[in-house]
């Protein structure tokens, strides 16, 4: 590997002892998870609505696309906005700004309704990008890895919707899960209010919004991460919805079976994450990403050739591991390359572009699949980017991970 490297961030954290780090880290992944859970109400509703309100299937995909974007672009707002006026504000009132609606969801009788939802809804997506530099100005640069790695398994929050939510329609009637997590972000907000506090230290960014976002998008570091986590979360939000399709078709499994393994991959790539975080700040972050990329890439000519189950389960979850790790390396390279003041606008940047990245490949996936009647050619699209992205991590990726 290439020793050239981008200024790292100062070496210096928060005279602030354990205890109130941990504090700051459970309620902030707490956040997260239920930010994450309003932010996808609306896909295991898809059906549900397919049916009430007669909706073709891409009005349904749609519905279901619109908080995503919205919930990526978002971040470039949110992040910017938490290095002016601080994580533990910025949380509690995008917290309690998501509960209007997600009310407003509960009771919508229209198609139009639902999208003019959804599209507000997509803000508590963008929670993302005030959390890590919440996270990161708690904890020493050595730390950093691991504490923003726990901080991203609050993305089971969409795991939890996937079977929480269906769950409550079903039985206790369409608005209730709504109603759940309306309650769950007012607690949160009102928590952030009451007990959360700003790392000691901490100094609001003294410039223009267009001034800090231009800033941190040029940088060299910030481009690079924004790649590198495009595909790895992109391909984590990508096989977590696309894979139930494709083992349905592959291996004509039920719906239930599908979905059952769809949750598995995801949930393992959420525990990786931590994992990613922690070997990055023990070794080179840039190995860790490099060996995780290098282990999706095979993975994924694995999967192309549709193998037999035990052998497609393995390379699944293999390629779920991978994937976590790369999640929890990059955002411990952003934590020590970023200077402190800059890291929420990067973070909006590098955040928009993972999210982005998870909407685009399962609608790539459906174009190739509906013009060759095969996830092949897909799959080993996946593996060519992600070669690319390890040669790329392995040779030339000037953001210092030591």
């Amino acid at each position: 590997m290439t020793t050239t490297a981008l200024p790292a961030a100062p070496e210096t954290g928060p005279a602030a002892g354990p205890r109130a780090r941990v504090t700051a880290l459970v309620l902030a992944t707490a956040g997260f998870a239920v930010n994450f859970w309003a932010w996808a109400l609306l896909s295991p509703l898809g059906p549900t609505y397919k049916e009430l309100l007669a909706l073709s299937p891409f009005e349904v995909s749609l519905l279901v696309a619109v908080p995503v974007v919205v919930g990526s672009l978002g971040r470039i707002v949110l992040g910017a906005l938490t290095d002016r006026y601080g994580g533990r504000l910025m949380f509690a009132l995008a917290s309690l700004a998501g509960v209007l609606p997600v009310l407003f969801l509960a009771f919508a009788q229209s198609y139009p309704a639902l999208l003019a939802g959804g599209l507000v809804l997509g803000l508590t997506g963008a929670t993302f990008a005030i959390g890590v530099p919440y996270v990161n100005a708690w904890f020493p640069p050595q730390r950093r890895g691991l504490a923003l790695g726990v901080f991203g398994m609050g993305n089971i929050g969409t795991a939890v919707s996937g079977f929480a939510t269906p769950w409550l329609a079903e039985r206790f009637g369409r608005p209730v899960p709504f109603l759940v997590v309306a309650g769950a972000l007012v607690l949160i907000g009102l928590a952030f209010l009451a007990v959360g506090r700003d790392a000691p230290g901490t100094q609001p960014a003294s410039e223009p919004f267009m001034t800090r976002f231009l800033a941190a998008a040029r940088r060299r570091d910030t481009k690079e991460l924004a790649g590198m986590y495009a595909l790895t979360f992109g391909g984590f939000v990508a096989f977590g919805v696309y894979l139930p399709l494709y083992l349905k078709a592959g291996y004509h499994l039920s719906t239930a079976d599908a979905a059952a393994r769809a949750a598995g991959f995801v949930l393992l790539a959420t525990l990786a994450r931590p994992l990613g975080g922690a070997l990055a700040d023990r070794l080179d972050g840039r190995r860790v990403l490099g060996v995780g990329l290098a282990v999706v890439t095979a993975c994924a000519i694995i999967v192309s050739f549709t193998p037999v189950m035990p052998v497609a389960t393995v390379a699944f979850l293999t390629m779920a591991l991978a994937l976590g790790l790369g999640n929890g390396a990059v955002f411990a390279l952003l934590g020590r390359a970023i200077p402190a003041p800059m890291v929420g606008s990067a973070t909006g940047v590098v955040g928009a572009a993972g999210g982005l990245g998870g909407f685009l490949p399962p609608i790539v996936m459906g174009l190739i699949l509906q013009a060759t009647g095969s996830y092949s050619i897909g799959l080993m699209l996946l593996a060519t980017m992600a070669f690319g992205a390890f040669v790329y991590c392995w040779f030339i990726l000037g953001v210092r991970g030591e």
